[in-house]
């Protein structure tokens, strides 16, 4: 079975995001960007699917820029087999990379397809559920559990009251949850084996795909800074705190 894995790459999660002057976006100039975490599980779950024998290829997929190569070797490197990247220079939101991601679905045929959640940059949490609309496959999402067996995916889901258990004919659409799986470290000679593995590149009109941005961001602006806490001396002052100045009462 073939497995297709979604990769964006993202600021890394330990880099102070600031914006920028003119309140259009964040600064990423000069800043480290690295695989997006939710995606690097989805990446694990794929290469241990791999080592139980369920999966015979992995294959790696990134939108965006010429330096999500770079990200694409390191899916590599922990174990995907090759990788595709559909090169766009433009802004590229969820469902445009749900569409790309729909149209390579179709191209390769996959058994399953496995993104993560969601991306620390923009917490959209949408392109793997339009994933599943637009490719008509099942879809589980949260997942912090997955057994496969004979063509079904057996997944458990973390939900607001609990745990939920599904089950999905294959082929179907997966995201990983943080509880799935601690990603393996990356060693320097599977980080050297990954340059030698394929890597294609398409431009979105050679899948016939339309990118243009449905959604136009008016202001990016820093959250207020929170003041200090202070002390009460008794419940009556706080709910009259609560009440008359934070009103949250």
């Amino acid at each position: 079975m073939k497995v297709l894995v979604a990769v964006k790459r993202v600021v890394d999660y330990n880099v102070k995001v600031r914006v920028k002057s003119d309140g259009t976006g964040v600064d990423i100039a000069n800043v480290k960007m690295s695989m997006n975490p939710f995606d690097e599980i989805a990446v694990e779950e794929a290469v241990r699917l791999k080592e139980k024998g369920v999966v015979t290829e992995i294959v790696a997929v990134s939108c965006g820029v010429t330096q999500c190569q770079e990200t694409l070797r390191t899916a590599m490197a922990i174990g995907a087999d090759r990788a595709i990247l559909v090169e766009c220079a433009d802004e590229l939101q969820p469902l445009a990379v749900a569409k790309l991601l729909a149209a390579l679905v179709k191209k390769e045929q996959p058994g399953l397809v496995i993104l993560g959640k969601q991306a620390i940059d923009d917490d959209c949490n949408q392109t793997g559920q339009m994933l599943a609309a637009l490719a008509n496959l099942p879809q589980g999402t949260y997942a912090s559990k997955v057994v496969i067996e004979g063509g079904v995916a057996n997944i458990t889901r973390e939900v607001d009251g609990g745990t939920e258990h599904l089950k999905l004919t294959l082929p179907a659409v997966l995201t990983t949850d943080l509880r799935l799986n601690e990603p393996r470290y990356v060693t320097l000679p599977n980080i050297m084996k990954a340059k030698k593995k394929p890597l294609e590149v398409f431009k979105p009109a050679d899948l016939g795909v339309d990118v243009s941005p449905r959604i136009k961001t008016l202001n990016v602006s820093e959250p207020p800074k929170r003041g200090a806490g202070i002390k009460v001396p008794d419940v009556a002052t706080l709910v009259a705190k609560l009440k008359n100045e934070a009103k949250v009462i």
